[in-house]
């Protein structure tokens, strides 16, 4: 038995895949979820999914191997062994340009650090894309 996973971003389906086990950043920290889990709804926070596929038979996938991806926050139900995973937007690790990404984190860092002396709204803006550009660097470090 294996669970249902599906992540839907607001303009298409990002993922729909059966898995062995999921792993979710919650608000409140990692969150592992197998098979015969507790029903749940849980808001998800800016930061990596690790999903451990469905090994069958013929697969070419790696026992034991896992698929990354950056969740830019959102909300997750686990129910009958199916997660619907609703978020603002979505990327598979392998998808992320290392240099890029790593120019966006220094370029979020520094702008977080200057928004301490700026308004509330400019620290929320920063604060999101500091955490968007750490995802998308953990992604790449795991690479």
């Amino acid at each position: 038995m294996s669970l249902k996973v599906c992540i839907m971003a607001p303009d298409r389906v990002f993922w729909n895949a059966s898995a062995d086990e999921i792993i979710l950043p919650t608000n409140t920290g990692q969150m592992g979820v197998l098979t015969n889990h507790t029903p749940l709804i849980t808001g998800l926070d800016i930061g990596v999914m690790l999903v451990r596929p469905e090994k069958t038979s013929g697969s070419t996938t790696e026992s034991g191997s896992w698929i990354s991806m950056a969740l830019m926050g959102g909300f997750a139900l686990i129910k009958d062994n199916t997660v619907t995973i609703l978020v603002n937007d979505a990327e598979l690790g392998s998808s992320i340009d290392p240099t890029l990404a790593e120019k966006s984190f220094t370029e979020a860092q520094a702008a977080l650090e200057k928004s301490a002396l700026a308004g509330r709204k400019e620290k929320i803006e920063a604060s999101l894309a500091f955490k968007r550009a750490r995802a998308r660097m953990q992604l790449v470090a795991q690479k």
